[in-house]
């Protein structure tokens, strides 16, 4: 078992095209040898967003603070604090601040080999 404390692992920026001020803490991953998921906390900056992508897998992600839209070929859709989405995999998204003023954090998991 390992036990952390999240507020004690380095944030990266997202070095990703299309990212603005987006950043990410590997919660657990490789490092840990975790076996099949990797755990990652995003912060997105005041008006910041992930960049429009696609994977080939899936991920889940459950939103944990601000204000924050899902956003898809379909549109865009505002979340609320403790929404749990399943991202399928070949989804073209991205996840977007809604606030000026203040971050907003979600929780995303995806396959350890994904993880870098």
């Amino acid at each position: 078992m390992i036990i952390k404390k999240i507020e004690e692992i380095a944030w990266q920026d997202v070095e990703m095209e299309g990212a603005k001020d987006a950043r990410v803490r590997v919660v657990l991953g490789p490092a840990d040898k975790a076996p099949t998921f990797a755990m990652r906390i995003f912060e997105l900056g005041p008006g910041g967003h992930t960049p429009l992508h696609s994977h080939p897998f899936e991920h889940e992600v459950v939103i944990l603070e601000g204000r924050i839209a899902a956003v898809s070929e379909t549109g865009s859709r505002e979340l609320e604090i403790n929404d749990a989405l399943l991202i399928y995999p070949d989804e073209i998204h991205r996840f977007a601040n809604l606030s000026a003023a203040a971050a907003a954090k979600f929780m995303c998991l995806v396959p350890v080999g994904y993880q870098k």
